[in-house]
């Protein structure tokens, strides 16, 4: 996967929040601002 650009588009993905229901970037489309960030080392004891 090639690195983003800053202002493209994510793509769609979905994360579990309870055992039955996920929430996705889909469900803040035009209601919402998203920001993500990625954390690639945390939690890793370093």
């Amino acid at each position: 996967m090639a690195m983003p650009n800053v202002g493209e588009k994510a793509p769609e993905f979905a994360l579990p929040v309870s055992r039955d229901q996920k929430v996705g970037l889909k469900d803040f489309l035009g209601k919402k601002n998203v920001i993500l960030a990625f954390y690639p080392l945390d939690f890793t004891g370093g």
